[in-house]
């Protein structure tokens, strides 16, 4: 399918999502994310996509919300921000729980809703010159996308209120410092390193990656014996699957492990 607002491809096992509306800094409105719910739900469908890259067109990743848009809604803003909202947090729901691991390339300003999509990525790899800040209470609302779920337990709950509360910008190294991001790489060649590392983890061992997802969303919610059992579970229901199987046997017989995500 076409997109106008959000660009999708895919190369082999490894899907490409791209922000799409680099004349408006690509600012999230209605059309964008309608756009992105779909193709979220393409990339957790498609069992023959194995890793997701996300970025955003031009010289930034996200100025989050289109604020010109919310102005023309008038009487009907809390409406419309619910209707985005429903749409967005479908998008944030499936790159969370999809197998496929999820790749962000933050490339300069993520700020608003675009930071919190950066911080759902499984992996965040940063420009040197990205920045990031919450800009929510800035115009008076409250954070979605995610962020008060996950920015805590990325970076832990004193940061986070100040982040919000304050709305300071943070540095692709304070990110980094912090455990926001991974790793920092020159503007240039972010995108490069993202493919790089998506084609990597595209051969790996696509269940098992989703399992490992599963497991840590859920470790801040469940008691240890919980947690266990879960791991528990999880393990055996590995070990049934033909990966497992190739991977066990590449290791006893020292060659290279070729996974089928199956």
């Amino acid at each position: 399918m076409e997109f106008e607002n959000v660009k999708f491809s895919v190369e082999g096992n490894v899907a490409e999502v791209t922000l799409n509306r680099p004349q408006a800094a690509n600012a999230m409105n209605l059309d964008m994310m309608k756009e992105l719910a779909q193709i979220a739900n393409r990339c957790d469908s498609n069992p023959d996509i194995r890793a997701v890259v996300l970025t955003g067109e031009g010289k930034m990743f996200s100025a989050g919300g289109d604020i010109n848009a919310f102005g023309g809604l008038g009487d009907d803003l809390a409406f419309g921000l619910k209707e985005m909202t429903t749409l967005f947090h479908a998008s944030v729901s499936r790159f969370t729980r999809m197998n496929a691991p999820l790749i962000v390339a933050a490339n300069g300003m993520c700020a608003g809703g675009g930071m919190s999509l950066a911080a759902v990525g499984d992996i965040v790899l940063a420009a040197d010159n990205s920045a990031f800040t919450m800009a929510y209470t800035a115009a008076a609302l409250s954070p979605d996308g995610s962020s008060t779920y996950f920015l805590p337990r990325r970076i832990g709950d004193r940061r986070t209120r100040e982040l919000m509360l304050t709305n300071r910008r943070i540095s692709a190294q304070e990110a980094l410092d912090w455990g926001l991001v991974n790793a920092i790489h020159p503007a240039d060649s972010l995108l490069d390193e993202a493919r790089k590392l998506a084609a990597q983890l595209a051969a790996g061992p696509t269940l098992a990656f989703g399992r490992v997802k599963q497991l840590l969303n859920a470790s801040f919610e469940n008691g240890l014996e919980t947690q266990m059992e879960l791991e528990s579970r999880g393990i055996a229901d590995m070990a049934a699957t033909a990966d497992t199987k190739e991977g066990v046997d590449a290791f006893l017989n020292k060659r290279k492990p070729v996974y089928q995500g199956r």
